[in-house]
């Protein structure tokens, strides 16, 4: 039986469609903790926006310019004009692996009278106990590692197909389009420091303990102990890392009853305190605590049979009307 040209069309994209639509991923059970799980607590309520810590992660990542740097062109830190140099770096990319933003909420007439409206906070990977990166990476240029649970990234595995990109949660993943040889950037939570006894730059260059390092289960320890503080009281925080020595005494805030990564995305690694709703701080409010492989995987799979489908569809679509415009010309 013969097919005309528009009935082929509608078959096929229905078969597109079908394929796309027929993904009912299981939910798993979440996945526990790696054994020696490191990462980062980050309090708002101790945070001064001095983005000291966005200058030493560019330092001791080889990024450009430092965190006062003008996106969108290679130009070095000495040559920026000082109008230039407040140009700032308003959203993670290629060339900032961490950024400090800012909300602010003014009262009716304009004033600043409602100070606890005010936060910063800090946004970089937040290393996903059961990360949807590392699921739907085809070549595992994305790896969670086994004893410490951080998400890390081989540039020579990579084929850069942007999976990541679609797959993440949080949007995290950044491609570096401008390059001949691009690559996948994200935080690794300065894995490459480690071998060295050191830890995360951003937390050991913060100087009010707004940005903690350590084991996983002590940072949510330290989290819910803040929890139980009385607003207004004094307690000794640490600082630079949760079982430092180095503590400074500063009043507790009015905490917002919640402490986001312990089970947000299946939980995650870095984790936030705050006394303003997360939804205000650029947080996504959809976000479930199902771990986001469940959900992504059943798609992104579907991708490269769809790219097929749609292939063949071209291909014997352009046989018929080809086809069909011989017929006509005779």
């Amino acid at each position: 039986m013969a097919i005309n040209r528009r009935d082929f069309l509608k078959v096929s994209a229905g078969s597109g469609l079908l394929l796309a639509s027929n993904t009912s991923p299981a939910v798993a059970a979440p996945k526990p903790l790696p054994p020696e799980a490191v990462g980062i607590l980050y309090d708002a309520t101790l945070c001064i926006g001095c983005k000291s810590c966005m200058v030493n992660c560019k330092k001791f990542n080889s990024m450009p310019g430092g965190a006062l740097y003008r996106e969108g062109g290679d130009i070095p830190y000495e040559h920026i004009t000082p109008e230039e140099i407040y140009d700032a770096p308003t959203e993670l990319s290629d060339k900032t692996l961490n950024i400090i933003k800012a909300y602010k909420s003014e009262s009716a007439d304009g004033s600043d009278a409602d100070m606890e409206r005010y936060s910063y906070i800090k946004n970089h990977c937040l290393h996903c106990i059961d990360p949807a990166c590392a699921s739907v990476c085809p070549v595992g240029a994305l790896i969670k590692d086994p004893n410490d649970g951080v998400v890390s990234y081989d540039q020579d595995k990579c084929i850069g197909c942007r999976y990541c990109q679609i797959a993440c949660p949080f949007g995290i993943p950044k491609f570096e389009w401008q390059e001949t040889s691009p690559k996948i950037v994200k935080c690794q939570l300065c894995h490459h420091r480690y071998k060295e006894g050191n830890y995360s730059a951003c937390c050991e260059y913060c100087p009010t303990g707004a940005s903690i390092f350590g084991k996983v289960a002590d940072l949510r320890e330290e989290a819910k102990r803040r929890l139980t503080l009385s607003p207004g009281s004094k307690y000794e925080f640490p600082v630079q890392t949760v079982d430092s020595g180095n503590r400074q005494f500063k009043e507790v805030g009015n905490y917002l009853e919640q402490i986001y990564g312990m089970t947000e995305a299946g939980g995650t690694q870095y984790l936030f305190m705050s006394g303003v709703p997360f939804d205000k701080l650029g947080f996504n409010p959809n976000i479930t605590d199902q771990a986001y492989p469940d959900l992504t995987w059943g798609y992104i799979k579907k991708v490269p049979v769809l790219i097929v489908a749609l292939l063949i569809a071209g291909a014997a679509s352009h046989v018929i009307t080809r086809r069909d415009n011989l017929s006509d010309s005779k």
